[in-house]
């Protein structure tokens, strides 16, 4: 007797959605590619990728989510893998200005988004909740950061992820509109600036 193929978990339907929805979206862009598409290349039904999101740009705002997360640990990684603090934040600066040109996409995203949102009150509160959550971890990972390396910062871990993610923001509409025109240490050069270690008592 053949034995029953076991259903995938939640969670487990869910990876396989966005990693589907990540190749689609790339091979077709994600105004021309639709959620049957999605179901398709995962191999579910239209209805199992409803039972994880809601609608389409759901999916895309927890791809942006899920990209933003990744980046964020990226960077926690290679400020903990450098003794000296001031070159891992020039590092991650490079990095980040890197990823922003090689891959575009997700930031020009949230902008689009962020108009989109304007318009639609619903989007507007997800976009907003994603936000909150992306600015909680990142000022926990601020804190933790600035901890380890005994770093002083001139305001709180929120108000300096607030910052972090402006000057990103910032600098990928700069760098969309004049290609180039960001210098790629700069985004490091700032972070290094905000953050400084106390001077040793005399």
């Amino acid at each position: 007797m053949t034995p029953a193929r076991r259903r995938p978990t939640r969670p487990e339907t869910r990876s396989k959605v966005l990693a589907a929805a990540q190749r689609v979206f790339a091979e077709r862009g994600i105004d021309a590619a639709s959620v049957d598409e999605v179901a398709a290349a995962a191999g579910l039904t239209k209805g199992a990728v409803y039972s994880s999101f809601r609608s389409k740009n759901e999916l895309v705002l927890a791809l942006m989510e899920e990209y933003v997360a990744d980046r964020l640990q990226e960077s926690v990684d290679a400020l903990d893998a450098r003794h000296d603090a001031g070159e891992g934040l020039l590092a991650v600066g490079a990095r980040l200005v890197a990823a922003m040109r090689t891959d575009p996409t997700w930031q020009r995203l949230l902008i689009a988004y962020a108009v989109r949102a304007d318009r639609d009150p619903e989007l507007r509160a997800a976009l907003r909740d994603r936000r909150r959550r992306l600015r909680a971890a990142l000022a926990s990972a601020i804190d933790r950061v600035a901890r380890h390396h005994a770093l002083e910062l001139p305001f709180g871990p929120d108000e300096a992820a607030m910052v972090v993610l402006a000057l990103s923001n910032g600098f990928a509409v700069e760098d969309a509109l004049d290609p180039g025109a960001v210098p790629p240490d700069l985004f490091g050069r700032v972070l290094a600036a905000l953050a400084t270690r106390p001077d040793p008592p005399g």
